[in-house]
């Protein structure tokens, strides 16, 4: 695994076994995961979604603590995956990160809590499975508008963003900011640590 620009995320591309019977490879080890990022992972919740070309879901995140660490990966089609740091005080307040998970190179992101994440389907059919350390607890789940001209993310220009109502009606990063719904860099710091 290695560190991503944001603090907090990491990528790592396992090594696929590839024979006459198929693929193989491990997703998700444990040990290298607490070598790289310095705490354990604890399993809360599983996920998986399946998108048609187009569609944009996020940016996600839930207040801190105990806030939500993902690992995620794709495992059929391809998706542009997006880390945003939305930790007031952090260095990096405010930028965002994206990396191609597909099935063909079956790159991972860990993102920790505290940060935001998004991803928008490159194919039909894509397949997106994530590890949560929390469950989903809808009273401490936010989000923000991922077409935010202030973030400006890179979204690919040659598809068309297909939102779900509640990621439309997301407010924007400043909006967000004024409402007092951000996680606090110096807590998502202090969480992190008591997780060591």
């Amino acid at each position: 695994m290695r560190p991503l620009g944001i603090e907090g995320a990491w990528v790592d591309t396992p090594r696929v076994f590839t024979d006459g019977r198929g693929r193989f490879h491990e997703w998700f080890k444990g040990g290298t995961f607490r070598d790289s990022v310095g705490q354990g992972f604890s399993l809360a919740q599983a996920n998986c979604s399946r998108s048609a070309r187009g569609t944009l879901r996020g940016i996600h995140y839930a207040a801190v603590p105990p806030g939500q660490a993902k690992y995620v990966t794709c495992v059929g089609g391809a998706v542009l995956d997006v880390v945003v740091d939305l930790r007031v005080g952090s260095p990096g307040f405010g930028t965002w990160e994206a990396v191609r998970l597909d099935d063909a190179t079956h790159t991972c992101v860990y993102l920790s809590e505290g940060l935001g994440h998004a991803f928008m389907a490159l194919e039909d059919d894509s397949t997106v499975v994530y590890l949560c350390s929390e469950g989903y607890a809808p009273e401490r789940e936010y989000g923000i508008d991922p077409l935010d001209p202030a973030l400006a993310i890179d979204w690919p220009e040659d598809l068309v963003p297909r939102l779900s109502g509640k990621d439309a009606a997301a407010p924007t990063l400043q909006e967000a900011g004024r409402r007092g719904l951000l996680p606090s860099y110096e807590k998502c710091a202090a969480y992190r640590k008591s997780l060591e």
